[in-house]
């Protein structure tokens, strides 16, 4: 293996808190189950397969053309996983409007109630766990509340439109929040964490993990709910470690809100599979010599058979070697300083010449 060096926060920052991550498995509602069954129900499994087959039969330089079809697919399941609107848009096709008649569902507002998405009704319990958007009836009420900040992470701007006005604006109209994802002009984002991090009467910041995920510094915010999940782990991780950094004087606890026996379940497992690879490549055994066996240290000090033939050639090459070196700058100079040092003078010679008294009895002499 070759040397590979890593410093984690565990490693350099004793007296950092500690990071709990928690998985809170959700089962599908009604309505997206009946759309998930309907889906994998259809033929789209079988055009993926026909259109997969007939790309390995043509030339690999072909641009594949299952490649956008299958990724559609998935990007459809995803979004159905966080709510059903995602999938059905607010003037959904008209093969929707006559599935959703048939299993006596509408279009209209009833779509936007909780109990269609139970990542809405789970975020909804661990804000008022942590205290936030819960009626303060009682001595214990107040004093839960402004003890923990939350940071609502999502895929998908639309999925926080939701959040929004689903439950913010409807259910929770006591939460206090700020919102940075991609329609936030570049000029206004640090404006918006300045804010939150400074004014501890916000409870709530939304992000989308591609933008609030990297190089933000959200230390102020303790929790972190992970509404939907990346296909590569390492920015979900990133996202965690805006407020898992230093600075933090709080355990962080991170929930990650996943929807039993769907798709997301085997995103998870290819996170955590994608995880486990990596930190056995990178483990802290590939820092050290010690991974290495005599016969390979001691091979590191060995000439190869090529510098010796090199060394019996004839000395017509050296002059050979310096016409080649015409035009090539910084070849020669560095050829004539490697020349002279066999013409280095020894540590006595060196004292002789820079003998203080010596100078001295000059200058007087």
């Amino acid at each position: 293996m070759p040397f590979l060096l890593r410093r984690t926060k565990d490693e350099v920052l004793s007296d950092l808190p500690e990071k709990i991550i928690q998985d809170r498995h959700c089962n599908l509602s009604h309505l997206q189950l009946k759309l998930y069954d309907k889906f994998s129900s259809s033929n789209v499994k079988e055009e993926i397969s026909t259109i997969v087959k007939a790309d390995e039969s043509e030339p690999s330089t072909s641009q594949p053309k299952a490649t956008r079809h299958v990724f559609q697919a998935l990007q459809y399941l995803l979004k159905l996983c966080s709510h059903p609107l995602l999938v059905i848009g607010e003037s959904p096709p008209d093969y929707i409007v006559e599935h959703l008649k048939e299993i006596g569902m509408g279009t209209g507002d009833e779509l936007h109630e909780l109990h269609h998405s139970p990542k809405l009704v789970a975020l909804q319990e661990i804000l008022q766990e942590c205290g936030i958007g819960s009626e303060i009836s009682s001595p214990d009420a107040s004093a839960a509340v402004g003890q923990h900040r939350v940071l609502i992470f999502a895929q998908h701007k639309a999925f926080l439109d939701i959040i929004e006005k689903d439950l913010f604006q409807s259910h929770m109209r006591s939460v206090t929040y700020l919102r940075l994802d991609g329609s936030v002009q570049t000029d206004k984002r640090f404006e918006i964490v300045k804010t939150f991090n400074s004014d501890p009467t916000i409870d709530v910041l939304l992000l989308t993990t591609h933008v609030g995920g990297l190089g933000l510094n959200l230390t102020s915010a303790d929790t972190l709910v992970f509404m939907e999940h990346d296909w590569n782990p390492m920015k979900d991780l990133q996202a965690m470690d805006r407020a898992h950094r230093l600075g933090q004087r709080k355990v962080v606890n991170v929930h990650r809100l996943i929807m039993r026996g769907t798709l997301e379940e085997k995103v998870m497992s290819l996170q955590r599979f994608k995880v486990s690879v990596a930190n056995a490549v990178i483990n802290s055994e590939n820092a050290s010599l010690k991974t290495m066996n005599t016969d390979q240290l001691l091979d590191l000090f060995t000439s190869t058979p090529a510098s010796r033939k090199a060394s019996v050639l004839p000395s017509s090459s050296s002059a050979t070697e310096e016409e080649s070196n015409k035009g090539k700058p910084g070849r020669k100079g560095l050829k004539s300083i490697l020349s002279g040092l066999d013409e280095l003078w020894d540590q006595s010679q060196y004292a002789d010449e820079y003998d203080m008294n010596q100078f001295l009895a000059k200058l007087n002499g």
